[in-house]
C-alpha cells in the first residue's frame, strides 16, 4: 500500500461505531504481560515526499547497474528492458493470479501462461514447454531426473562446462534418488569429446551440456546429439534464451529437453532473483515434465478459454505417478518474459543478440591486444569470454570499481586450476564509450 487512505477522523468514527475509545482497546484480550511496553524503535512517521527521499539516500548506498556499467555475467545478465514490460506487468489481471486453480476467474494470468509456453516452444524449437520452474538451475536439475526416470536408467553425463551452480544442484537432486552424475571434463573450453565417447553407454540416461556454456563458448551440439541418441540417452541442452536469436534452435539440431534460464528476457538482475527457469520437451514427455501446463480450449457455449491441463505434482495426482514435487511457477517473471518477446518480436531478438555478439567481439579483441591480457582459450564464443590476467582478477575488479564499472568474474572460485582469469560479459546494454573506458582502466592498471 503506497498511502493510508483512512484519515484521523475516519478512526475515530470507526471507533466511536464499535464503542470504543482507542485503537489500543482493541488489543485487551491480549495479556499485558506478552505485549509491548514502550515505543518501537522506529523512526517517526514521514510523508510519502521524505519517506521516498529517505528510501533513494538509502539506496544510492548500492552499487547498481544504472550508474555503473557491468562486464559481469556468469547466469545473470543486464540487458535493456523496454518500459512497457513494467507497465502492462502492473495491470490488475495478473495481480492476484497466484494459483490459477479456479479458470473462470483467472482467464487473465492463464492466457499470459499459455501465450509464455506457447513462444518459449517457439524459440527452443520443442514441442511443449510448462508454465516456468524456478530457476535455470532447477530446470536443469529437472531435466535430468526426467530423463533417468524415462530411460529407467541412472547414470548421467555432465559437462564441466555447465554453469558450475548448475551442475551443484543437478548433482544433489540425482544424488539423493539414488542416481549418478559423472563430470565430463573440459578439453580448452568447451566439453570433451574424446572422453564422451569412450565413457557413454547402454547404461547413461542423458548427456547434459549448455550452449553457449559456462565460458561462453560454442559447443560441437551436433556432435554430442549423435553420440547421445546413438545409444538411446537423451540429449539435455540448457541455453541462453538470447543466444537463440542467431543461433540454431536446440530441437533442430537434436534435443530432446531443452532448458535455461529466463531473466535475460525482460526480467532484471535485481540483486540475483526471482529469475525463472524454462523447461521444454519432445512431446512424447508431456505426462513427466515437471510443474504445470496450461491448454486452450472451449467452455460450453464454445467460446475459447484456458485451463490448467496437466500438473504431475504429487498433491495433484496419484503419488506413485508423480514426477516431480516442484509446486509453483514464476508466472510474473514469465509473463514478463512474455511481454519482452512479444515486444521486440523475432527481428528485435535478433538485433539484440547480433549487438550482443559484436560489442562483445570488439572488447575481446581491444583487451587481448593489452600486454598481460590474452585468451584464456581461442574457441568461438556469443558475449562472455574468457581472458587471463596479469594480476589477481579481485584486485583488478577493486580498482574497476574505484573508476565505477562493474568487472568480470574471478573465475578462480570455480576453476582454480586455470590460474588468474576473468570471465567477461557484454550485453546490448554496454557502449562503446563504456567498452573503451574498461580498456583504458585495465591498461593504466597494468602500468
Amino acid at each position: 500500500m503506497r498511502y493510508i487512505p483512512t484519515t484521523e477522523q475516519d478512526r475515530k468514527d470507526m471507533l466511536k461505531r464499535i464503542g470504543l475509545q482507542s485503537i489500543e482497546e482493541l488489543f485487551d484480550d491480549i495479556p499485558a504481560r506478552v505485549r509491548l511496553q514502550g515505543e518501537l524503535n522506529l523512526p517517526f512517521a514521514q510523508t510519502e515526499y521524505e519517506l521516498f527521499k529517505s528510501l533513494k539516500s538509502l539506496a544510492e548506498k548500492n552499487n547498481n547497474l544504472e550508474q555503473y556499467p557491468s562486464f559481469l555475467g556468469a547466469g545473470a545478465y543486464n540487458h535493456i528492458i523496454p518500459s512497457a514490460v513494467q507497465h502492462i506487468l502492473s495491470r490488475s489481471e495478473f495481480y492476484t493470479a497466484y494459483t490459477p486453480y479456479q479458470p473462470e476467474i483467472s482467464q487473465g494470468i492463464l492466457q499470459a501462461i499459455y501465450e509464455y509456453q506457447s513462444l518459449i516452444c517457439g524459440l527452443t524449437g520443442m514441442d511443449v514447454a510448462n508454465a516456468s520452474l524456478y530457476d535455470g538451475a532447477t530446470a536443469l536439475a529437472e531435466a535430468a531426473v526426467l530423463a533417468c526416470e524415462a530411460t529407467k536408467r541412472k547414470k548421467t553425463l555432465l559437462s564441466t562446462t555447465i554453469h558450475p551452480e548448475y551442475r551443484m544442484v543437478t548433482q544433489l537432486y540425482l544424488e539423493n534418488r539414488g542416481m549418478e552424475a559423472i563430470q565430463i571434463p573440459h578439453d580448452k573450453g568447451q566439453t570433451d569429446l574424446n572422453y564422451l565417447k569412450d565413457n557413454i553407454n547402454e547404461e547413461t540416461a542423458c548427456v547434459l551440456i549448455q550452449q553457449p556454456n559456462f565460458f561462453g563458448f560454442l559447443e560441437e551440439v551436433k556432435e554430442v546429439a549423435y553420440l547421445t541418441q546413438k545409444i538411446g540417452a537423451l540429449f539435455i541442452v540448457c541455453v541462453n534464451p538470447i543466444s537463440l536469436g542467431i543461433l540454431e534452435a536446440p530441437g533442430y539440431y537434436g534435443a530432446d529437453i531443452t532448458v535455461g534460464e529466463g531473466q535475460g528476457l525482460g526480467n532484471p538482475v535485481a540483486f540475483g532473483g526471482p529469475f525463472l527457469g524454462f523447461f521444454a520437451s519432445r512431446e512424447r514427455f508431456i505426462r513427466q515434465i515437471p510443474g504445470r501446463i496450461v491448454g486452450a480450449t472451449k467452455d460450453i457455449e464454445g467460446k475459447r478459454g484456458f485451463v490448467l491441463t496437466l500438473q504431475t505434482r504429487e498433491q495433484h495426482i496419484r503419488r506413485q505417478r508423480a514426477s516431480s514435487n516442484i509446486c509453483s511457477n514464476q508466472a510474473l517473471n514469465a509473463l514478463a518474459t512474455t511481454v519482452f518477446l512479444c515486444l521486440v518480436g523475432k527481428k528485435g531478438l535478433q538485433e539484440v543478440a547480433n549487438l550482443c555478439l559484436q560489442k562483445a567481439h570488439y572488447a575481446y579483441r581491444k583487451i587481448t591486444s593489452i600486454k598481460g591480457y590474452s585468451p584464456l582459450f581461442t574457441q568461438p564464443f556469443f558475449h562472455e569470454f574468457p581472458i587471463q590476467t596479469p594480476d589477481s582478477p579481485e584486485e583488478i575488479n577493486k580498482v574497476l570499481l574505484e573508476k565505477g564499472i562493474i568487472g568480470g568474474l574471478d573465475l578462480k572460485r570455480h576453476y582454480p586450476e586455470l590460474g588468474p582469469s576473468m570471465l567477461l560479459c557484454v550485453t546490448e546494454a554496454r557502449t562503446k564509450k563504456e567498452i573503451d573506458t574498461l580498456v583504458q582502466t585495465l591498461e593504466n592498471y597494468h602500468e
